[in-house]
This record gives structure tokens, sequence and C-alpha cells, in this order.
């Protein structure tokens, strides 16, 4: 009995009160908020649907797992619209209504494939359409604009709206990459385990639809391997591996400055530090190449880096460290593992992570390089 409940009811996703209760929460306003604007429009029209009951499945998607390639804008534009055409079409074209039915649902589903735009609650838009009785078939083609479309952009509008007021990236965008070298090597991330050609192979030779982003699978599965490391890894932290006697420069240091200092010193970062001592971001080789101008020998502020800065909100440039400077930065504490610094420095393609105390006053930084000897130490211990 009990392997045939597990056949039938999957298991429970790993998914918190908060997540639960958001995703309601923003279903019942979706509909609602769709519903009401669908009643101005028509208003007591009987011949026009205020609202149908294919978005309520769309409502679904769009709010309890709007990550789901079969949530995203055009999936639920496009399909929609092109269900209702098809469906209104064949409706027009087939008597019988079992057979206008399957046919529709059997092109709706074709024709969204082909337009990369999948999404199931289109289906019932087809179905709709051929069986939705006299008063959709009266509307003709009207139905695709009303209530299909409207219907649609309403109900996604409060979707874009609700879910990143709530804290979700909606549309669901793709994984940041790490910076590029212009070369052929992959990322720090993808040179373990797995390819990404792998991945694809594999994927090809799956072949079903899967209701999760490719980008997504990915990062789950690197996600898993490190942590798989993360496991297996005696627990150094980074107070044995960083360096402690660190300069550092304020925001408000010229750019000569602090590249005199990195010159001098040999470094290719330095944390940027309030007068607190607590770290607001980071100077990098980087940041001077792609950020700052050369003039006779000296870094400047350039007229590209000046309106990126006046776009971005920030104080009119002066040529410090803070025009340039890369801010927020991700930071570890003294107790951090070393294994999570390995997680953030792979995952995030950087190259230094300062490390600061419980008040984010700077304690010290660590680079590759310590994250590498730490590593040497660990397996050398385990091996005596």
């Amino acid at each position: 009995m009990r392997n045939l409940l597990r056949l039938i009811v999957p298991e429970a996703m790993p998914v918190s009160y908060k997540e639960r209760f958001r995703s309601a929460t923003g279903a019942l306003i979706g509909i609602l908020i769709t519903g009401v604007i669908g009643h101005l429009a028509v208003g007591n029209s009987a011949a026009l649907p205020a609202l149908i009951a294919p978005m309520g499945a769309s409502a679904v998607l769009l709010f309890a797992v709007p990550s789901s390639p079969l949530a995203q804008p055009w999936s639920i534009l496009c399909g929609n619209i092109v269900s209702a055409l098809v469906g209104v079409t064949v409706a027009l074209l087939v008597a019988d209504p079992f057979i206008a039915a399957a046919l529709a649902i059997s092109i709706a589903i074709a024709a969204m494939m082909a337009l990369r735009c999948l999404h199931p609650p289109s289906g019932a838009v087809a179905l709709t359409a051929v069986l939705g009785g006299s008063a959709i078939h009266d509307l003709g083609y009207g139905f695709v604009l009303w209530p299909v479309a409207g219907n649609s952009i309403a109900l996604l509008a409060v979707a874009i709206i609700f879910n990143n007021l709530s804290g979700r990236r909606y549309p669901h965008a793709m994984r940041p990459q790490p910076a590029s070298h212009g070369t052929k090597d992959p990322a720090p991330i993808q040179r373990i385990g797995f390819s990404s050609a792998d991945l694809d192979d594999v994927l090809k030779d799956f072949d079903q639809v899967l209701d999760i982003d490719r980008d997504d699978l990915e990062t789950i599965l690197r996600r898993t391997e490190l942590r798989s490391y993360r496991r297996r890894a005696t627990h150094l932290d980074c107070a044995s591996i960083m360096s402690r006697n660190v300069v550092g420069v304020a925001p408000d240091d010229a750019l000569k400055t602090a590249h005199a200092l990195m010159r001098n010193h040999h470094f290719k970062a330095l944390p940027v530090t309030n007068d607190s001592a607590e770290v607001v971001g980071i100077v990098t080789q980087t940041d001077f190449l792609d950020k700052a101008s050369w003039t006779s020998g000296r870094p400047t502020i350039g007229l590209l880096q000046r309106i990126r800065l006046i776009f971005s909100g920030r104080s009119a440039p002066n040529g410090t460290v803070k025009d340039i400077m890369t801010a927020p930065v991700k930071t570890v504490s003294p107790k951090t593992p070393i294994e999570d610094a390995i997680i953030i420095l792979a995952e995030q393609g950087l190259h230094y992570l300062p490390v600061v105390d419980d008040n984010n006053k700077l304690a010290g930084i660590i680079s590759q390089s310590d994250v590498m000897v730490g590593m040497l130490v660990d397996k050398a211990e385990n091996t005596h």
C-alpha cells in the first residue's frame, strides 16, 4: 500500500510556509484584480465574460512556480493567444465538438512548442473556444482579444508587480555569468565535475520537456557538487588562511593613490573601508581596466563611466575610488569554513573575498591562492 501511494503521491517539495503563503496570496490578488478589470471593461454585458476559467490555471504557474519556463511572459501571452486562434478556427471548420476539441488541443500544443511558448493553461483556452457554448462562439475571433488577451495581460501585469515586490525576480532572469576572460577556458565553476556539453547531451537523450529552466538545472547540479565537496572536507576556517595585515583604501582616496598602493605592494585588489573600518566595497585591477581611463599614465574617469554613474544615481564623479569600486561586495567572516569560501569564489567568479567581523569591520582578506594553500594543508593532514 505504501509503495502504491509513492507512485500516486509525489514527494513533498522543500518549500517554506512563507513561500506557500506568498504563492496563495499572489493568486488571490491576481485573480481578484484581473476579475475587477474585466468587470470594468465589459460592464454587465452578458455577451462578454469578464474572466475565463483558464486564468485560474495560469495563476498557479505565475504565482506558485514563477521560475518555470512555462510561466514566463512569452509563454502566457503567446500561448494563450495562439491557442485561442487555433480553437476559434477549428470550431468554425469542424462541426463535431469532440473531434474539434481533440484537434484544437493537438494543434495548439504543436504550435506552442514550435513557437517556444508552451503554457499548459492554454490548452484549456483552446478547449473553451470549442466547447464554450453559443456565447463564446458568437464572439468569433473577438474571443482572442477579449477575454483571452485582456485577461492574460491583466494577470501578467499583476504577476510582474507582485512577484518583484514580494522578493522574487520575475520575469525569471538567467543566472548571472562570471566575467569572461575572453579566452576558451571555461569559468572556474565549470572546470570541475560535468561540463555544460555533458548536460546538454543528457537532456537531448532524455528528450522530454522539463518544467525547469536549463540554466537553473545546471546551477542546482553544480551547487550539489560543491556541497558534496564541503561535506567531505575538514573544516578549516577563513581565519586560518586569511591575510591579516591588509592594506585598504577609503572611498574618497584618489584613483592614483589606490593604483600606486596596488603597484607598490603588488596587490590585485584593495578593500574599501569607511571611517569606521567597515567594508563598503572593493577595488580591483579589473575595475581599473574596465571603469577607468588612462591619461599620461594616470587613471581618470572617462565619459562612459561618467554616464554609468549618472544613470546609477551615484554622486558626481571626482576621480576617487568610489567612482570605480565594486559595491556592494561579497564578504565572509573569520569563522566561515574555507569550503564555503570556495563555493562563493567558484560560483561568482571572484578572486578575492574581504573577511569581516560581526560589526562588518575589516579583519582580513582571502584570495584564490590562499584557498589553494588551505586545501593542500587539508589534504596533507588527512593523509597523515
